[in-house]
């Protein structure tokens, strides 16, 4: 099975391989439909994901179009496609808070360029060699710590104050204000959730969030629901692209930013590499993994530039993308300007999106991003139990990069323990 250890052209995009052994109009219809399909997908999510990491949902777009475009036209994986991914919710929520919306884009310019001289120095295939347990452990636990974050708009509810970051403050004051639960959004966002699941099973085919965010959105619309949307929240969604420009930044605010910078590249790594790995497995393919991490650096510079939030590879929408019959890395291109297309035509539309139908999709995204079947195989085996569980424990109840900093030292334990003992069976 392919592990992305390909040797061939290890800097060269995947893009060049695939126009030199020739690009036939039979494979642009494959990549345009791709791309489009693909785009409907990316653009409620794109949005959700946005509004859950406490930004205006335009940049969770400027980031699905600039640095989706890039990853697809640099990276190292046929068909990876790029943009705002959920797993970045917790670690973009906490850094906005933290230092605001310049600290925030300063610190994905910042891991952009740690990512680029992490590919181009050629450490980028050592991040595959993470223990599997501690990738399936902090997934799951990034998949709790966002449903979390959705339970306010899910619901409707309103809080006295700010709301809390931490997993069980946040929980404990949810419980609180629970008499302010709005029944029209709890209808909205499960309503949505169960349409998007129903559809998966039913029709697959089917662009299931996009229909059923519209379909919200007209139930709240003609029925008057008493419900927030994206609208009454943020204003209007612009209609295109702002003008690129540097961050403002101060040594002292960079000093600031690095750890959270730090965190942003381990885990843009981890999910990107992750995500090329399961296109390979889908489809016979190598990616280049170093290449793939200088293509996502700079996909990261440039979201910020634009404003955007962090870019990685997107499993799910990899997968769509594969399903959908692409061919070359130009379908993850037209998906970024199909984006682009929809936010120029149909940007005032957004405004009457429901935040509790945002909230609803992610409850979907959450539920299919928790490996729930592997964590209950893994689970069964003390030793992966004894890596596993610490890290999903350390994850929720502390934070990302500790949960990963944590399970690899324990994996790294147990294989030292582990290895007298085969040596001694030998």
């Amino acid at each position: 099975m392919p592990d992305g250890s390909s040797t061939a052209h290890l800097y060269r995009p995947k893009l060049i391989t695939t126009l030199l052994e020739g690009y036939s109009l039979d494979s642009l219809r494959h990549d345009l439909v791709a791309g489009l399909t693909v785009a409907v997908v990316a653009l409620p999510l794109s949005m959700a994901i946005a509004v859950a990491s406490g930004v205006t949902p335009e940049r969770g777009l400027f980031t699905a179009i600039v640095g989706g475009f890039l990853v697809s036209a640099l990276g190292g994986s046929r068909y990876q496609i790029g943009g705002p991914a959920g797993a970045f919710i917790v670690l973009v929520a906490a850094t906005t808070a933290q230092f605001g919306i310049e600290g925030l884009v300063l610190t994905v310019m910042v891991s952009g360029v740690m990512l680029t001289l992490i590919g181009a120095s050629g450490l980028g295939s050592l991040i595959r060699y993470i223990p599997h347990p501690v990738t399936v452990g902090f997934t799951c636990g990034i998949a709790v710590t966002i449903l979390a974050s959705q339970l306010r708009d899910l619901g409707g509810i309103t809080l006295s104050g700010a709301e809390p970051g931490p997993l069980l403050p946040k929980l404990a004051a949810l419980g609180h204000a629970l008499p302010t639960l709005s029944g029209s959004a709890l209808a909205i966002g499960i309503g949505t959730s169960a349409l998007i699941f129903a559809l998966r099973a039913w029709r697959p085919a089917w662009p299931g969030m996009l229909i059923a965010i519209t379909l919200a959105s007209v139930a709240a619309v003609l029925l008057h629901l008493p419900v927030e949307t994206i609208g009454t929240r943020f204003g209007e969604i612009p209609h295109g692209l702002p003008v690129p420009h540097l961050p403002e930044f101060s040594s002292s605010l960079l000093l600031q930013i690095l750890p959270a910078a730090l965190s942003f590249t381990l885990l843009g790594g981890v999910e990107s590499l992750l995500s090329a790995k399961v296109g390979d497995s889908m489809t016979g393919r190598k990616h280049r993994s170093n290449m793939e991490l200088v293509a996502q650096g700079i996909a990261n510079m440039a979201s910020a530039l634009f404003g955007g939030i962090s870019v990685t590879g997107t499993i799910a929408r990899t997968a769509t993308n594969i399903r959908a019959g692409a061919r070359s890395p130009l379908s993850g291109m037209m998906h970024a300007g199909f984006l682009l297309a929809f936010m120029v035509v149909a940007a005032p539309l957004a405004s009457y999106i429901p935040l509790a139908a945002l909230a609803g999709v992610l409850v979907v995204v959450c539920w299919y991003m928790a490996e729930k079947e592997e964590f209950l195989r893994l689970v069964k085996d003390w030793r992966s139990a004894l890596v596993l569980i610490p890290t999903l424990a350390v994850t929720l109840l502390k934070d990302l990069t500790f949960g990963i900093i944590a399970g690899c030292i324990l994996a790294a334990i147990f294989a030292r323990l582990g290895n007298p003992q085969k040596a001694e069976d030998a």
